[in-house]
C-alpha cells in the first residue's frame, strides 16, 4: 500500500506539472519567446506527463504481475495440484509473498503425502492380523480346526496386537494435534529409569543382555510420569531389540543447567548415518525390527509435547545413544 500511494502522488504530481506547463503555453506567459521555444515547452509538458504514465504503468505491472501468478497458483492448489510453485519476482514485499506460498505448497504437500502413506501403511498393518484372524476363525467353523486353547489363544493374540497398534495410532494422531492432555506433577527421572529397568529385566535376562540404570542424583522434573515411562519403554524395547546377546543397554539420568537429559544407550549394530535423520519418522524401521515402526514418532511425540527433544546418534563404542531432554520447570 506504500508503495501504490507513492505511484499515484507521482502520477498526481507529474499531471499537475504538466498541467501548469500547459496552461503557461495556452496563456502565452511566454508571449516573449518564439514559437519553437512554446513548442518545445507544450512537447516536454506532454512528454513529462507520458513519461510518468509509463512509468506507473511499469511500477504496478512488477508489483501486480507476480500477485497475479500467486492467485492462480492458489486456484491450482485448491484444485488439489500440490507441486505449483510460482517465481518470486517483483518488490520485496512481493517477492516475500511468492517464498511464502511456495513454502505453504511445499509443507500442504508434504502433509499430503505423509497422510497417503499413513493410510497403506496402516491398511498393510491391520491386513495380517485380520487375515489371520479370518483364517482361523474360518478353519474353526469349517471344522478343519478344533476349537481348543492354542487355536484361540492365537486369535487373540492378533486381536491384542491390533489393539496395540490403533492403541499407539491414537496416541501419535493426538499428540501431534496437539490435544494430549498430560497430568503433570513433580516426577523423579532416577527412580522411573529404575522402575523401567526392573520391568524390564526379565526379558533382558531371558535374551542374554544386561540392562542397568546408572547411578545418578535425584532428578525432578514437572512431568506426566505415566508419558515419560512410555518414552523409556518405546526407547528400551528398541534397545533390547537390536542389541545382541551378551550385549548392554543402558540408561543414564543427568541435570544439564535447566534440562534433565535421559540416555538409553544399546551395544547393537547402530542406526546407519543416513537413517539418523528419519529415525523418528512414522513406519521407519529396519527389516528385522518386528515392531509397528510407531515407537520412536510416538516418542518424540510425547517428548515434544512437553516441551523437549530427543535425538539418536551413533555411541562412541558402537551402537546408538537416544537422547531426551526434559525441562526441569515442566
Amino acid at each position: 500500500m506504500r508503495r501504490v500511494a507513492l505511484l499515484v502522488a507521482f502520477l498526481f504530481l507529474l499531471l499537475f506539472t504538466s498541467t501548469v506547463l500547459t496552461v503557461v503555453v495556452a496563456t502565452s506567459a511566454l508571449g516573449d519567446a518564439s514559437g519553437d521555444v512554446r513548442l518545445l515547452v507544450g512537447a516536454a509538458a506532454f512528454m513529462l506527463f507520458f513519461t510518468g504514465i509509463w512509468l506507473v504503468g511499469r511500477s504496478v505491472r512488477r508489483m501486480f504481475g507476480p500477485i497475479g501468478d500467486v492467485l492462480e497458483a492458489a486456484d491450482r492448489v485448491a484444485g488439489g495440484d500440490y507441486s505449483v510453485r510460482v517465481t518470486a519476482r517483483g518488490p520485496g514485499e512481493v517477492r516475500r509473498l511468492g517464498r511464502t506460498f511456495n513454502e505453504m505448497t511445499a509443507r500442504i504437500e508434504a502433509s499430503d503425502q505423509q497422510r497417503r502413506r499413513l493410510l497403506a501403511d496402516v491398511t498393510h498393518e491391520l491386513r495380517t492380523p485380520l487375515a489371520v484372524i479370518q483364517g482361523n476363525l474360518e478353519g474353526i467353523a469349517d471344522g478343519v480346526y478344533p476349537a481348543d486353547e492354542e487355536r484361540v489363544g492365537a486369535v487373540l493374540e492378533e486381536t491384542r496386537l491390533m489393539a496395540r497398534l490403533l492403541d499407539d495410532l491414537q496416541t501419535l494422531s493426538t499428540a501431534e494435534a496437539g490435544a494430549l492432555q498430560l497430568a503433570r506433577e513433580a516426577t523423579d527421572l532416577r527412580e522411573l529409569a529404575f522402575e523401567v529397568t526392573s520391568a524390564f529385566a526379565p526379558q533382558a535376562a531371558a535374551a542374554g543382555i544386561r540392562l542397568a540404570a546408572s547411578p545418578a542424583d535425584e532428578t525432578v522434573t514437572i512431568a506426566d510420569p505415566f508419558r515419560v515411562r512410555q518414552v523409556l519403554e518405546n526407547l528400551v524395547t528398541n534397545a533390547l531389540r537390536v542389541t545382541p546377546p551378551g550385549g548392554d543397554v543402558t540408561i543414564a539420568v543427568a541435570r544439564a543447567e535447566l534440562e534433565a537429559e535421559i540416555a538409553v544407550t544399546d551395544t547393537g549394530p547402530g542406526i546407519p548415518d543416513e537413517e539418523l535423520a528419519t529415525v523418528f519418522d512414522r513406519y521407519t524401521r529396519s527389516a528385522d525390527s518386528g515392531g509397528s515402526g510407531l515407537g520412536l514418532a510416538i516418542a518424540r511425540s510425547l517428548v515434544e509435547a512437553h516441551g523437549g527433544t530427543i535425538t539418536a546418534a551413533r555411541a562412541p563404542g558402537g551402537g546408538t545413544t537416544m537422547r531426551v531432554r526434559l525441562p526441569l520447570e515442566g
